[in-house]
């Protein structure tokens, strides 16, 4: 499969493939590039939860939202904790988070709505972010899946709720987008113990007896295939957070003072 997150603008790569079912549906997830934050948080840092300067912050997100074509009065943000947490996006929703930390969501890492006009939002410098759409009944969600939120099982989680909800599991479909590519993503033996060795085949590289080599998209993509979704519906990208220095934010490759990408999925 190519690459499924194309870059069509200097601060965006986008899902385009999936618009083929609705034109009005916009997924993706912003790049470090085009915005006004200074080192070390250079330039379209869009979190305010780093120590990077609120007003730019705001006006980043502002600038992110115009080249999206949806104004950031009608984006939703959550107070991401690591957590597998889903909260059903509605009208009243709209703008929470938008502008500042303490009007987001609380203790939530996944957004699911069906409402349109709204863009569900998240924040990332490694994590895996995850894209749910399903066709045929109009919902759409996203999380965030860290180690921890992916051995917890937020992609299975998201696609339940989904369903719960009435969307289709046969024709959800699931984008794993940017996230640290298993070569730079060494972790120890306390998160290892928490990876089923049923899966360790494919998402585990053993480098000594206290180190590993953890491949956080194989595992989540393993995880969605177990609850039902079918191969054909799932989409991998190629892109590593760590590696591609010049169009992410990295948490581990700049050692803890970077910004942070947002991942975005609504319609217009």
């Amino acid at each position: 499969m190519k690459e499924p997150f194309q870059q069509k603008h200097p601060s965006f790569v986008a899902l385009e493939e999936w618009q083929k079912w609705n034109e009005d549906l916009v997924v993706g997830i912003s790049t470090r590039e085009g915005g006004f934050s200074s080192a070390p948080f250079d330039s379209l840092n869009v979190g305010l939860h780093v120590q990077d300067d609120a007003t730019t912050v705001v006006r980043n997100r502002h600038q992110l939202a115009e080249n999206i074509g949806i104004p950031l009065d009608n984006w939703v943000f959550a107070e991401q904790v690591h957590t597998t947490n889903i909260s059903v996006v509605s009208e009243e929703d709209r703008g929470k988070g938008s502008k500042s930390l303490d009007s987001a969501i609380p203790a939530c890492d996944g957004l699911i709505t069906k409402e349109r006009g709204i863009v569900c939002a998240a924040f990332y410098a490694d994590c895996v972010p995850l894209f749910f759409f399903d066709p045929e009944t109009g919902w759409i969600g996203i999380a965030h899946a860290g180690w921890r939120g992916t051995v917890d099982g937020m992609a299975p989680k998201m696609v339940q709720t989904l369903v719960e909800q009435g969307a289709n599991r046969e024709s959800l479909r699931v984008a794993i987008g940017p996230s640290i590519g298993k070569a730079n993503y060494q972790v120890d033996a306390k998160v290892i113990q928490h990876i089923p060795n049923a899966h360790h085949d494919s998402a585990v590289h053993q480098q000594s007896e206290t180190h590993y080599l953890l491949d956080l998209q194989a595992l989540n993509k393993e995880l969605l295939l177990m609850e039902g979704v079918q191969e054909t519906h799932l989409y991998t990208t190629k892109y590593c957070t760590y590696q591609d220095d010049q169009l992410f934010f990295s948490h581990r490759r700049d050692e803890g003072k970077t910004g942070r990408m947002l991942g975005f999925i609504g319609f217009k």
